[in-house]
């Protein structure tokens, strides 16, 4: 946990946010829609909220663990790892390639640090997040578990048994957070399988759900993880709904299914960089 100001948080979104687009550009493949509009929920947590170590152990003891379900967004990840000192930023620019650590999706047997599981088949991110949080609870490990899905993700079937399992078992350590942006690779969510009233469906499951309408408002980002802090330790899990723009930062990419997995050309690519200060410097 660091203590940085807002402008310094921005200023660190910023740069990531340049990061994934070159990684995504440099090899013409990859997913830079969602990446771009989690920038500032993974850097809020990486660089001022978790309790974490960047001399990476895998059994995260004494730690705040982190889990991202939605693997596909894992150019963000990597930048935010990088930019946290898990490994060298020069990394960054083997995304994708041959032998590289930064595989499309997370993977575990390269051995890169902060990847705790292989990701990215969706559904399944949740249910290793509440077997960490429920290890946490046998150990007297009283740090918290954290875990990212997507809005698209909601229509696996998985996802609903973890959230049963959860309050069942009163899961009251985890903070699960939902990438709510309202597009997945096919089109709106509304359109390829509504998820209706999200909130109320997760409180049915017996969760406390926090919205956070400005998810790429770093002020409010942080207000809200606040909140999700003050509700564990209650007997309940917390989930929190995180109101996203797909490819906030770029105007040309902003609200659209198409950049969930297409790459920027040279032209767009500078066009999207002129958008974006260069505050940490490029790899």
């Amino acid at each position: 946990m660091e203590n940085k100001s807002i402008e310094q948080l921005n200023d660190i979104c910023s740069q990531v946010r340049r990061d994934c687009l070159r990684m995504v550009h440099g090899v013409q493949s990859g997913h830079p829609g969602a990446a771009l509009g989690l920038t500032e929920y993974f850097v809020a947590l990486f660089f001022k909220e978790m309790t974490h170590n960047n001399q990476f152990q895998m059994d995260g003891k004494g730690e705040d663990l982190f889990f991202l379900s939605n693997g596909h967004v894992s150019a963000l990840w990597y930048a935010v790892l990088a930019r946290s000192g898990y490994f060298g930023v020069e990394e960054l620019g083997t995304f994708r390639k041959i032998n590289t650590r930064l595989q499309g999706h997370p993977a575990t047997e390269e051995g890169l640090p902060g990847i705790r599981i292989a990701s990215g088949s969706l559904g399944q991110g949740l249910s290793v997040a509440l077997g960490a949080a429920q290890v946490k609870k046998l150990n007297g490990d009283d740090k918290l578990v954290y875990a990212v899905m997507g809005d698209g993700e909601q229509q696996e079937g998985q996802v609903w048994e973890a959230a049963m399992y959860a309050a069942h078992y009163k899961i009251d350590n985890v903070i699960a957070a939902i990438d709510y942006n309202g597009q997945q690779i096919d089109g709106p969510t509304e359109k390829v399988m509504d998820l209706k009233n999200l909130k109320a469906k997760w409180e049915a499951f017996g969760w406390e759900v926090i919205d956070i309408k400005k998810g790429n408002d770093m002020e409010a980002v942080l207000a809200s993880l606040a909140q999700a802090k003050s509700l564990t330790g209650k007997g309940k899990p917390v989930l929190i709904l995180l109101y996203t723009e797909m490819g906030y930062g770029v105007d040309f990419m902003v609200g659209t299914h198409k950049w969930h997995g297409i790459a920027p050309s040279d032209a767009e690519l500078a066009n999207a960089l002129g958008q974006l200060k260069e505050t940490l410097g490029d790899y």
